[in-house]
C-alpha cells in the first residue's frame, strides 16, 4: 500500500521541487519502490529528473482521460515520474466536473500496490491540482524559508487543509513544517523558527527537526537533470535530506515492508 506524500506551499521559491525530488533520489537509493507526481504545471519536477518535458506525455492526458496512467509513467534512474507541463495549468477551467476533487486520488488506487511511496509536488497557488493532492495524501510537508514573508499564507493553508479534512480527507495528516535555506548563524533564522514552531502548534505538527542548509549545489543540480542527491552527494543539503528521510521513515515505521528502512546508501562525492 502506497504512502502518499505531499509536497506544499503556496509561496513559490520555498523549494518544493528540491525537496521532492530529493526525497525521491532518497527513498530510491534505500529500494523503496516510488512514483513522483507533477502536479506543477511548470514541470520542474520532470526537468530537474532530466525528462524533455516538451515531449512527452503528462499527468495532464491522464486527468483529462485521454491516456492511462500506466502509459505516462517514465521511469528514470530515481524511481519512476508523472511529469507535467504547461497545458496543466488550464485545469481550474477544464476540470469541472462533478467529484473533480478525487481526480487524483481514483487514478492512483490502480497504483497504490505498485509503489511504497508516491511524492507530489505541487503548484505554489491553492488551486484544483492542490486540492486533489491533498484529498490524495497521507501526508503534507511544508517547506517554508527563513523569510518572514515565507510565514503569510499559513492560515490560508489551514483553511484548505481544514476544509479537505472535513469534506474529502478526514486522515489527512501535517507531517511537519520544514524549514529550507536555513542558516543557524543568523539571527532572522532563528526567528522565522520560533514563529513556525508557534504555527506549527496552531495546525497540530511540529517542525522537522532536521534544517535543510543552503548550498549553491542546490541550484546547479536541476542544470544536470539531478538531484542534488546525485550531482553533490556530500554537500550540506544532501547529507540533511538523508536525515529528513530518517524522520520521515521513522514516522511511517510501522506500515513500511523491513527491507530498507534503517539503511543509508553509501555515496562517493563528485
Amino acid at each position: 500500500m502506497s504512502t502518499v506524500i505531499t509536497v506544499t506551499n503556496q509561496k513559490g521559491g520555498v523549494g518544493k521541487t528540491t525537496i521532492s525530488s530529493a526525497l525521491l533520489v532518497a527513498l530510491h537509493q534505500r529500494n523503496y519502490r516510488v512514483l513522483g507526481i507533477d502536479l506543477d504545471p511548470q514541470g520542474s519536477l520532470g526537468f530537474c529528473m532530466g525528462l524533455d518535458i516538451d515531449n512527452c506525455s503528462t499527468i495532464y492526458d491522464v486527468m483529462k482521460g485521454t491516456l492511462p496512467v500506466q502509459e505516462v509513467i517514465v521511469s528514470t534512474e530515481a524511481g519512476d515520474i508523472l511529469p507535467s507541463n504547461i497545458l496543466l495549468s488550464g485545469a481550474d477551467l477544464e476540470f469541472n466536473r462533478p467529484g473533480r476533487e478525487f481526480i487524483l486520488k481514483n487514478l492512483l488506487e490502480e497504483l497504490k500496490e505498485q509503489y511504497d511511496f508516491i511524492i507530489v509536488d505541487t503548484p505554489p497557488s491553492l488551486n484544483i491540482l492542490t486540492v486533489n493532492a491533498y484529498v490524495a495524501s497521507d501526508g503534507l510537508i511544508i517547506p517554508m524559508a527563513p523569510e518572514i514573508l515565507s510565514l503569510l499564507g499559513i492560515a490560508q493553508i489551514r483553511e484548505t487543509i481544514d476544509t479537505v479534512r472535513r469534506f474529502y480527507n478526514p486522515n489527512l495528516a501535517v507531517l511537519g513544517i520544514l524549514l529550507n535555506k536555513f542558516n543557524p548563524r543568523f539571527n532572522l533564522n532563528q526567528e522565522v523558527l520560533e514563529l513556525s514552531e508557534q504555527i506549527a502548534q496552531q495546525m497540530s505538527s511540529r517542525v522537522f527537526q532536521v534544517k535543510i542548509r543552503t548550498s549553491v549545489s542546490v541550484a546547479e543540480a536541476p542544470a544536470h537533470g539531478e538531484s542534488v542527491l546525485v550531482y553533490a552527494p556530500s554537500s550540506k543539503p544532501a547529507i540533511d535530506f538523508q536525515d529528513l528521510v530518517d524522520e520521515i521513515l521513522k514516522h511511517y515505521a510501522s506500515n513500511l515492508p523491513p527491507r530498507s528502512a534503517e539503511e543509508k546508501p553509501v555515496q562517493e562525492g563528485k
